[in-house]
């Protein structure tokens, strides 16, 4: 990299408060990789990727995760438990703790880099790392821009993170040591305290939920995208461990992004340069795609490994369920370059149900699929954050509660319209269990949800007959090919019918609670999705 281009950095890293002369700038992922290596943080597989352990946290902490509250946040901030306030006192105060601990490191390291395949929308970023692999994650996960284009580089935002500094919780306005503080006046996010890298992609997520669509008037998504040989685009919204990732890796469609997307009057486009897969249970046969993945560039965290082998054993959560691994979209065989596309033809809510009632599929009304989304509901995979062990039920509203900033009607509203605009058809599907709860009935296969998703991309469920949910109203196919007939209606899968229909009305009874948030921000065609609660 060029000195000019280095130069121009240190001046600029001075006014941010980092003094820090040995700087590691734009490095390859061969350069980190050998880092990590050398300074004992990390070990190769047997594929050459890179394994490390992120120590104390393995998953996020929604907990301890702050915004500034200041004169841009006060009044369109919706405040509430996962968007926490914090006066702009202690982001000065952590902010300069951060910079002087990282100046008295031996060395840094630099990342120039942005957000938003679509040009219209970048959002040039710069990331400050204490350790290499964290900025091996942001090599992979974020957007490179090439080399002529770093000479102008100018920052939007800048990311500070130290993994091994640790504040003082009392005198620094926190929860406990470790912190997530983003100063949308400031454009900086802090990190410290953990070294979970997921933290650093979903800091630029969260603020890019409130840039969007309270600047731009874009929604902004938590989903994956893929586009078929017609250009008939599909997305997939879904938390952590429903199925973004996975399926939307179709050998037979490109992948646009597997997790953060943007909507505008034109079309979709990725937020992200890279792929986060969750590793647990994987395996060449039923995900190949991730599988082939892993080799070297990539960065795979907290696996264990078969003994006396450098072979990863991902069945095995002796350190979290919530495995891990990153890699650039180039890794993969069939993506969509560059990572954009037209309007949604079909829209897919993922949900993994622990309660075991909702079908594998249904077909949803424009009111139902505006009632769902809001609702979000699904179960928190094991892992994905801090205290989950096992599948624990929850309303994510939008499918993404703790990265939305702006209140959840707000992008309710600009998905509604965009789905009655383009005439989008929204589909939920359920990827939990099927014959009873968790704990008594069984996971849906995965490879009956793929054949799910194939009929409905092929438009083979356009042609079949339906038969509505008695408490829920959705639309339930009677056929779908490369599905059994029987577990089309989840009710037929409970050996005991009338346990299943209790549990589908406690279930209902759920829904209608969690909804009284939004009842009163919402039309009536909205609010006649709801169950039937008798």
């Amino acid at each position: 990299m060029s000195e000019v281009i280095m130069d121009i950095s240190r001046t600029e890293l001075k006014k941010l408060g980092i003094t820090n002369e040995h700087i590691n700038y734009q490095l390859t992922a061969e350069e980190l990789t050998d880092q990590t290596l050398q300074r004992n943080e990390g070990v190769l597989n047997n594929t050459g990727a890179l394994c490390i352990n992120t120590g104390e946290f393995t998953g996020r902490s929604p907990k301890d995760k702050f915004t500034v509250k200041d004169a841009i946040t006060k009044n369109s901030v919706f405040w509430n438990n996962f968007n926490l306030p914090i006066e702009e006192k202690y982001f000065f105060q952590l902010k300069d703790k951060l910079t002087r601990y990282l100046n008295r490191q031996n060395e840094i390291w630099i990342r120039d880099c942005y957000a938003c395949a679509d040009n219209d929308y970048r959002l040039n970023i710069r990331v400050v790392n204490e350790m290499p692999s964290s900025n091996l994650f942001a090599l992979n996960m974020f957007i490179a821009p090439h080399e002529e284009e770093l000479e102008n580089f100018k920052p939007d935002w800048h990311i500070i993170h130290a993994p091994s500094f640790k504040a003082n919780a009392k005198k620094d306005g926190l929860r406990q040591h470790n912190f997530v503080v983003v100063s949308f006046t400031h454009k900086i996010i802090l990190i410290g305290g953990t070294a979970y890298t997921g933290e650093i992609k979903k800091g630029i997520f969260s603020i890019l939920n409130y840039i969007l669509p309270h600047n731009k008037k874009v929604l902004s998504m938590h989903c994956s995208a893929n586009i078929g040989k017609s250009g008939d685009v599909a997305i997939f919204f879904g938390l952590s461990g429903t199925g973004k990732t996975t399926l939307s890796a179709n050998p037979e469609r490109k992948l646009i992004g597997d997790d953060e997307h943007g909507w505008t009057n034109n079309g979709v486009f990725n937020f992200e340069g890279g792929c986060y897969a969750k590793c647990i249970d994987l395996s060449e046969e039923k995900e190949p795609e991730i599988f082939h993945a892993i080799r070297p560039g990539a960065l795979v965290e907290n696996v264990t490994f078969f003994k006396d082998t450098n072979e990863i054993n991902f069945s095995r959560k002796k350190i979290t369920e919530n495995t891990r691994v990153s890699y650039p979209l180039h890794f993969l065989l069939n993506v969509a370059e560059p990572s954009l596309g037209g309007h949604p033809k079909n829209i897919f809510f993922l949900t993994c149900d622990a309660y075991g009632v909702l079908p594998p599929i249904s077909r949803l009304t424009p009111g139902q699929a505006m009632y769902q989304f809001l609702s979000g509901y699904t179960a928190k995979v094991a892992g994905t954050e801090t205290g989950i062990t096992e599948p624990k039920v929850t309303f994510s509203t939008c499918f993404g509660a703790p990265f939305l900033p702006l209140h959840p009607v707000v992008y309710a509203e600009m998905l509604g319209k965009k789905m009655k605009e383009h005439n989008v058809n929204v589909w939920m599907v359920n990827t939990g269990w099927i014959g009873g709860a968790y704990g008594a009935g069984n996971r849906i296969q995965l490879r009956y949800t793929r054949a799910i998703i194939c009929a409905v991309l092929n438009g083979h469920l356009n042609t079949v007959e339906y038969k509505k949910h008695p408490v829920f109203n959705m639309l339930m196919p009677c056929s779908c090919p490369g599905v059994p007939k029987e577990i089309l209606n989840p009710r037929n899968t409970w050996a005991d019918k009338s346990a299943y229909d209790a549990q589908a009305k406690m279930l209902a009874a759920l829904f209608v609670a969690n909804f009284k948030e939004y009842a009163e921000r919402v039309d009536e065609e909205i609010l006649l999705a709801a169950p039937i609660v008798k």
